[in-house]
């Protein structure tokens, strides 16, 4: 199954351009086998802790998760022998927790802190579920994965999903735009495409009210748009990373757009992507008018179908 990641299609938006100057082209992430971008990560996680000995034969793996991670480790953990942990806030959707746990993976779901909403995880009830993590990992005396950390995370985009993107399109793209979590696939594709062309510009995606990596303070920590927008603005991952700008996608825009790449382009996908698609969107309807955008999908819509994503 690992040798099933990755290599993920690419297709264009053509009908939510169809009255902007300029092309926006979507990888789609959830053709892996865990439904996300974050299969990649986890393969090379494993693989590396492997191959340097931090990882032994049947030592449990743990890892604070929203989801995505948690579904690739635990197939990755599944195939190579390893018990696995993942570690949840309760805000996450329920699909994936469920997910995780049919994969064989035992699930520990953390509370939110008091007055949160289900369904909007901030930076504080992360926080929560690190300390279980820490407590789950010393415990069993296990190998902690650590995504926000691991180097590994930036290597897997850098040599996969930025060399598709730019083998993909022919080296015809002239930005990219991800919204971010870990900051692990900004990192990663954006040294590997500026290595191709220093010219491409590279933007972080964060949510409106959230955007502390642009430098703003954080109104809104409690926003929809799962799988990132933490509120963190010491992501390790995007330490010497030269990004070109950061956008901001409110909640109810992500919404929308991923409702919008459903019924226009077939695109079942999660509130990142519209975070992602709606950003370009504002790209190419200003300052990137005319020029060639891509973006990640970074996972399927089936994992919200218990929130307010879906009508």
């Amino acid at each position: 199954m690992l040798d099933t990641i990755g290599a993920t299609p690419m297709v264009r938006l053509d009908r939510l351009t169809e009255s902007i100057d300029g092309t926006l082209l979507a990888k789609l992430e959830y053709f892996n086998p865990g439904g996300s971008k974050k299969d990649r990560v986890a393969k090379r996680i494993i693989e590396d802790a492997e191959k340097t000995g931090r990882l032994l034969p049947g030592q449990p793996v743990v890892e604070l998760t929203s989801g995505n991670t948690g579904a690739g480790l635990a197939i990755a953990c599944a195939v190579t022998g390893h018990p696995f942990i993942a570690v949840l806030s309760r805000g996450s959707s329920a699909e994936r927790a469920r997910m995780i746990a049919a994969l064989g993976a035992e699930v520990v779901l953390v509370d939110q802190l008091a007055g949160s909403e289900p369904g909007k995880i901030s930076g504080g009830d992360m926080e929560l579920v690190e300390i279980e993590a820490k407590r789950i990992t010393g415990e069993r005396g296990a190998f902690r994965s650590d995504q926000f950390e691991n180097a590994s995370n930036v290597a897997s985009h850098y040599s996969t999903t930025g060399q598709e993107i730019w083998q993909q399109t022919g080296g015809r793209v002239d930005a990219f735009v991800d919204y971010v979590g870990t900051g692990g696939c900004l990192a990663g594709v954006s040294r590997a495409l500026k290595e191709h062309n220093p010219a491409i510009q590279c933007f972080a995606v964060e949510p409106a009210g959230a955007a502390v990596l642009a430098g703003q303070v954080a109104t809104q920590p409690n926003h929809p748009i799962q799988g990132g927008g933490f509120s963190r603005s010491d992501l390790t991952h995007l330490d010497g990373v030269q990004l070109d700008g950061y956008l901001q996608v409110s909640g109810d825009q992500a919404r929308e757009t991923a409702r919008l790449l459903a019924i226009r382009e077939g695109v079942f996908a999660g509130y990142s992507a519209g975070a992602n698609v709606a950003a370009a969107i504002n790209l190419l309807s200003g300052d990137l008018a005319g020029r060639t955008i891509a973006v990640v999908i970074p996972d399927t819509g089936l994992k919200y179908l218990s929130t307010d994503l879906w009508p």
